[in-house]
């Protein structure tokens, strides 16, 4: 994959199909050793049978929600996968991007809150964080405040919406 720069504008960011993507290009980035350094609940290499659990449950989402996670591409080329998911009254916000596109976090995320502030079912925003994740900055910068554990795994911060979106 060529490398993406950091500074790039949410202009070339496009949210697409999770189905667009093909099935080997998912599960090379969640196999990455590195992902799981962030990510604990995975527990090792990916498959076939983890790609095809894991579309099943984004699907469902969709399917009952009429919103979950997207593919998200910069300049047309797969960066990772995020968007949100619907856990009772929250709308908790995910982000996984490949480890060489970590950088894009922060203009990724304001593009999506920006869908998030044009729903009228999504009143906040939660964010659940591993404790690994050590530069919240531009979280706390959009406003998010920290309001506890969800379970033992992962850090709760929440983000009232709508909000302005700085760019």
């Amino acid at each position: 994959m060529p490398n993406i720069k950091p500074d790039r504008t949410s202009g070339s960011i496009r949210f697409a199909s999770l189905g667009d993507i093909a099935p080997e290009t998912v599960i090379a980035h969640m196999s990455d050793a590195r992902m799981s350094v962030h990510m604990p609940l995975l527990d090792g290499p990916w498959g076939q049978d983890d790609y095809h659990r894991f579309m099943a449950a984004k699907d469902a989402y969709w399917q009952r929600d009429g919103l979950g996670h997207w593919a998200i591409l910069v300049d047309e080329r797969y960066v990772g996968w995020g968007g949100f998911q619907n856990e009772g009254d929250d709308w908790d916000y995910g982000l996984v991007l490949r480890p060489e596109c970590f950088g894009l976090g922060l203009a990724i995320t304001r593009k999506a809150l920006n869908v998030a502030c044009n729903d009228p079912r999504i009143e906040y925003v939660t964010f659940l964080l591993p404790p690994t994740r050590m530069h919240l900055r531009g979280l706390l910068r959009l406003g998010a405040c920290f309001v506890g554990h969800d379970g033992e795994v992962f850090l709760k911060y929440r983000l009232d919406t709508p909000l302005p979106i700085v760019r």
